[in-house]
Formats: C-alpha cells, structure tokens, sequence
C-alpha cells in the first residue's frame, strides 16, 4: 500500500538550514598570505582527493617521495633544479593541480623554490583507511537534502515491515514553480548500503476540507521511474534519478542529512 503518514510541517524550514557534510575533494592554498600552504596538514581518507591551488606568488608543489613535481601541469624534469623547463616549475599564474591518495600513510611535500622536506615551505597528508560503507536501517530515516540546492529534498523511512523504505522527493515540475511530490517505495536489502525504489508521480487529489473535496479514487498514479539511494556513511550519500515520463530526465546528485528521529542510531 503507497501511504505517506509522516508530519513535515517543519520540513521546508529545516531545508533553508545549512548541513555541513564529508567531502571527498580537500583543498589546500599555496601562498597568497606568506610562504606558506593552508592548511599544512590534512587527514583524509584513501581515495580521497586533494586539490592544489595556487592563491599568489611563484610556487610549486613537489611531493617528498617524487611521485609528483606540478604548478601549471606537471612534469618529470625540474630543469635542473633551476626552475626552468617543464609545467611543473614554480610559476605565479592561478594553477591548480589535483591527486588522488590511493595508499596509507603520511605523505609530504613541499615548494621547490621555498622549502625542503620538512624545512620552510612545506606541509603532509595523513591518509587514514577508508571506513566502510554502513550498511541501510532505521538510522538512515530523516530528512535529506542536496546543501547546494536548498528548499526541495527528501524525507525517507526504513522501516521493519517487510523490509520496506518509502521516500518522497518535495521538488518542483519541470520548467515551472509548482510543488510536487515523487513517491517511492520498495524492499531493501539490509546488507548494502544502496537501493533502487520504483516511484510514483500523485496527481489530481485535492484539499482534504470540507470532506467532500477529498475523493481517494481521483487520485492519478503515474509510474515515474526509479530513485538509486546510495550511502557513503549515515550522513552523507548520493541519489540518482531515472524517469521514463518526459522532462524529467536521468541525472544525479549528493544528498547529506537535515534530520534524525528520536531514538535512532546510525549504524
């Protein structure tokens, strides 16, 4: 049975509201303020990725262990230590240079014109090991959201019977400003941390006051496609949307957590 219960009367308040959530791309400042790279330590994740980015003057970055010499691209050769030759010479246009760190450890670098290993211009990144996916339950219901797209979301619940999770998607139609909702509901699997729920588009209903307004059987169930939840850890993830009905088109975006029920953990 499709049936939405749930009060929301603070939902679309609660969107409004900031919600700081995990990021897999870390940002690191070279310069600008003094010879310095801000921050000079960071701790992430495998996998994760770190991103270089020159805020003034003539720098670099050079890995300790020589995995990577880059500024305005990268290159192999330093030109003999001189700064000359090849892109990844110290240089003073905005580059930005990205890495991904696929192993454990401690890794630093350094700016070649500024510092050394550990002397003047230099910083590191703790790479800790990634922490496991959790796995979906109850602690995954509350409201969700994309932080770059405040004042539409979604309001999800894992429940115990049958091993169903309903979601509804408060969003808009497309290409105007009318309020709607996706419904969807479907069996998860309580050993992954993703699930694909068949939707519905609910149409046609109308105010429940005076009683006479409200008629079940004018309500129009529309097959809309399918909503993919997908979970990094119990306050951020992914959705990803396929709709076989026009305009709305496939696509997808990260969702971080705006409310948990009382009384739920995660995992």
């Amino acid at each position: 049975m499709y049936r939405f219960e749930s009060a929301i009367s603070a939902f679309v308040l609660l969107l409004s509201m900031s919600f700081a959530a995990s990021a897999a791309d870390h940002t690191v400042m070279v310069g600008g303020s003094g010879l310095v790279f801000t921050p000079s330590t960071l701790t992430i994740a495998v996998g994760d990725t770190v991103t270089f980015k020159n805020a003034g003057g003539v720098h670099n970055v050079v890995a300790d262990d020589g995995s990577f010499h880059c500024a305005n691209g990268c290159s192999d050769d330093d030109g003999g230590y001189g700064y000359g030759g090849g892109a990844g010479s110290p240089n003073g246009t905005t580059w930005s240079f990205q890495t991904t760190y696929t192993s454990v450890g401690t890794f630093g670098y350094h700016c070649e014109m500024h510092g050394s290993a550990g002397t003047g211009m230099f910083g590191s990144v703790t790479v800790q090991a990634a922490t496991a996916a959790p796995i979906i339950g109850g602690g995954f219901s509350g409201n969700w959201y994309n932080p770059a797209q405040s004042g539409s979301g979604f309001q999800l619940e894992v429940t115990s019977n049958f091993s169903q999770m309903l979601a509804v998607w408060f969003v808009y139609t497309p290409g105007s400003s009318n309020q709607q909702w996706v419904y969807a509901q479907g069996t998860y699997d309580s050993t992954s941390n993703t699930v694909t729920l068949p939707a519905l588009l609910l149409q046609n209903g109308k105010f429940p006051s005076p009683a006479s307004n409200y008629v079940a059987s004018d309500i129009q169930k529309t097959s809309w496609g399918t909503l993919t939840f997908t979970f990094s850890d119990c306050n951020s993830g992914t959705v990803s949307w396929n709709s076989t009905l026009p305009d709305y088109g496939s696509g997808s975006m990260p969702i971080a957590r705006l409310t948990q029920i009382a009384g739920t953990t995660c995992p």
